[in-house]
């Protein structure tokens, strides 16, 4: 009968039954999607407009150069057609005057002048001198006149960093986050030895990360070795550890390290009184005190992924290794270690990056020679409010980020999927 049935559908199909059929299950799959969309729509959105536009508009202001353009306009419309070497044309000169005499006394010509101090110290003075001192004097030719103001204007170099700022956007944050600078021809620099700051800064920022990460991993992996092989009810107990230091706010938790290891702390008492030391050591406000506090918050974050592919690797491996005569230690060498990359891959890769944007732990417990690039970002952020420099710094931070995450990504990414979905 369902042959039959079968036979006496095909001259229906066959006659267009089954294209509107397929239409149907198109149109309800199309339906299907814009649920999901419209579900998941306010979700997208809000990290849209709470997430990535703020990192967007930051990163933005690490090439972003108004001041200048705002302040200066006609001049900077001038100086396009410049070539940069001599002094410009007398329509150059005239156009200065004017911006200058328009913007006298205006917040955007200060902001134009302290920008332009940033490069050549002393144009700050430069621009609000001449400013004040104008208009010049009917029938005075503006050439003459500003260099008779002030004898900068006859240099090109003063001219050549008004071009170079003349446009909207610049590349002076980025390379000066990388101690380069462009000189007077606008070629690409190291910068003096005394600019020369940023680049020990980002080394000294991987180094401690890097330290962290491999302090991380040698007390972690013992740990989640240790949970991994014990029943479930001990486990779980013994996992509240782990995880009660994320109920502690960071700040307390540096603060009381800061007791801990002070001079007169519990740590220093205890090493005096069993005689291992005859004077105080030196814990806080140095390297050491952040490499303890830091070890200490990021633990976690390596032993959960570790745990996680460990508890999934069964101990017949190990067991069958052994019954063939292998030695425990290559046993556990050769089939178990291989198998826990991917959570140490991936606990080590976490480690690294949240280390790398650490602030409250090295600005608390370490030294003037111990702060990391996140500290200089919230210097410029906050105190000097340079906001093209803070997020010239963020951007690099970022970037190192992107190339680790698609390092990890292209070496054991797979890996850890596959070891994590078991």
């Amino acid at each position: 009968m369902s042959s039959i049935a079968m036979d006496d559908a095909l001259p229906e199909a066959a006659s267009g039954t089954a294209l509107p059929l397929k239409v149907q299950l198109r149109r309800a799959e199309r339906l299907k999607k814009l649920k999901y969309g419209a579900l998941i729509a306010p979700l997208a959105l809000f990290l849209v407009f709470t997430f990535l536009w703020p990192i967007a508009t930051l990163l933005t202001k690490s090439v972003d150069n108004p001041e200048v353009h705002t302040a200066l306009p006609h001049t900077a419309s001038q100086l396009k057609a410049w070539s940069g070497q001599g002094l410009p044309d007398d329509a150059a000169f005239a156009a200065l005057a004017q911006d200058l005499l328009a913007a006298k006394g205006s917040k955007e010509l200060a902001e134009a002048a302290k920008r332009l101090n940033m490069e050549q110290p002393g144009v700050r003075s430069l621009f609000m001198g001449t400013a004040r001192k104008l208009p010049l004097e009917e029938g005075t030719s503006p050439k003459v006149g500003l260099i008779g103001l002030n004898p900068l204007w006859g240099e090109t170099a003063t001219w050549q960093l008004i071009a170079r700022n003349a446009k909207p956007h610049t590349d002076y944050y980025l390379l000066a986050s990388l101690d380069l600078k462009r000189d007077e021809a606008g070629q690409i620099t190291r910068a003096g030895e005394d600019e020369s700051v940023f680049l020990d800064i980002f080394l000294r920022t991987f180094g401690i990360s890097l330290i962290v990460t491999l302090w991380c991993v040698a007390l972690g992996f013992p740990v989640a070795y240790f949970l991994a092989t014990q029943s479930t009810r001990t486990a779980n107990l013994l996992m509240i550890f782990v995880l009660l230091p994320f109920w502690t706010s960071v700040l307390v938790r540096v603060a009381s390290w800061i007791v801990i290891l002070q001079e007169g702390g519990l740590v220093n008492q205890a090493l005096m009184s069993l005689g291992l030391v005859n004077a105080p050591l030196q814990l806080v406000f140095n390297r050491v005190g952040v490499y303890i506090a830091m070890v200490h918050i990021l633990l976690p974050f390596m032993i959960l992924p570790l745990y996680s592919v460990m508890k999934g690797i069964s101990p017949v491996y190990l067991r069958a290794a052994v019954s063939l005569g292998c030695p425990p230690f290559k046993s556990f060498w050769k089939v178990y270690f291989p198998m826990t990359v991917p959570g140490l891959a991936a606990g080590g890769i976490l480690v690294f990056i949240l280390s790398i944007g650490y602030y409250i732990t090295p600005a608390l417990l370490g030294g003037p020679k111990d702060q990391m690039a996140a500290y200089f970002v919230a210097f410029y952020t906050n105190q000097t409010t340079n906001w093209g420099m803070a997020a010239a710094l963020s951007a690099l931070l970022l970037a190192a980020i992107v190339v680790l995450y698609a390092v990890y990504n292209r070496l054991v990414g797979n890996a850890t999927f596959r070891a994590t979905n078991r």
